[in-house]
């Protein structure tokens, strides 16, 4: 009877701790920084890790370059509203998120710079600076900024009003040369084929440039193109990415992790409430960047 009576104090003492564990916000132990999801092959699989996304309201996400730091959103509410978090992880282990006003987070190389819409903060001893002005160069960009591993900023230029509400960005780039950022040039006419380009991803080595856009031939809404430089300044004629990456839905937001292995991306579509309003709902997608190797030309080195 006794053996009985510590054996079941034994049990819900496990229980007991289980519970007290998770109330506390503390994850598995994980062996790689992806949440212990299996990796996806060359067919796109849904990121939703569970630890992040009760019922489901997991958005997006952005590694910081050391893999270490993980800035992601949660969607929900009958307005979809987004919330913005970040979650570290140290000793092996995801520690406890918190609400960031660090909002879509883009990375220097070394990760000492954080981009964020049209502002920059500095990493400090404390952790990121306040929010610091990118200055005149980039004050007609709009959806989206990737920095290439020299510094080199790719962005969609408008140059007034009716381009931006008419969709027709074009997709340009400055260099930092000498300490100060060059005049923005623009991409040539077959790189800016298309409507509502946008969310450039430039490889580190700018070897390669990913984005969405609405274009003749594509699969549906927005799909990914991809282009590869060639000698001096010149890019090859933008491929689309392909029906195991692009469908009849909007796929968008494209972002290689800096580890290099998997391209992330966004597939979503409009939907529209009883009222008549209506708002954008996404989930997030990764593939192997096999996917990428797959698509550059053979005579491409």
């Amino acid at each position: 009877m006794n053996n009985i009576c510590i054996s079941i104090i034994l049990v819900f003492s496990i229980l007991a701790f289980s519970s007290n564990s998770y109330g506390q916000d503390t994850f598995p132990v994980l062996e790689d920084p992806y949440f212990g999801l299996k990796p996806p092959s060359l067919m796109p699989k849904l990121f939703d890790p569970k630890i992040l996304s009760p019922e489901g309201r997991f958005d997006a996400g952005w590694f910081s370059p050391d893999m270490k730091e993980f800035y992601f959103t949660r969607r929900g509410g009958k307005d979809n509203k987004r919330t913005f978090f970040v979650i570290r992880y140290e000793n092996n282990n995801w520690g406890k998120e918190s609400e960031t006003d660090i909002k879509w987070p883009h990375f220097s190389a070394d990760g000492n710079i954080l981009y964020s819409g049209k502002e920059y903060r500095e990493r400090t001893d404390k952790g990121w600076s306040e929010p610091k002005s990118l200055g005149e160069i980039l004050k007609k960009t709009a959806h989206g900024l990737s920095v290439s591993a020299n510094g080199t900023y790719y962005f969609p230029l408008f140059e007034n009003e009716k381009e931006f509400y008419s969709g027709h960005g074009k997709l340009s780039y400055s260099r930092l040369i000498n300490g100060q950022y060059a005049s923005p040039v623009t991409l040539s006419k077959d790189m800016n084929a298309g409507k509502w380009i946008a969310h450039p991803y430039i490889a580190p080595d700018e070897s390669y440039l990913i984005w969405d856009v609405v274009r003749e031939g594509g699969y549906g809404q927005s799909d990914l193109y991809i282009s590869f430089k060639q000698e001096g300044e010149s890019w090859a004629s933008p491929i689309n990415m392909g029906p195991k990456i692009n469908t009849n839905f909007q796929e968008s937001a494209p972002q290689v992790t800096h580890d290099g292995k998997y391209l992330f991306f966004s597939r979503g579509d409009w939907k529209v409430e009883e009222d008549g309003s209506r708002h954008y709902v996404s989930k997030k997608y990764w593939v192997d960047t096999k996917v990428i190797d797959n698509l550059k030309p053979k005579n491409n080195t």
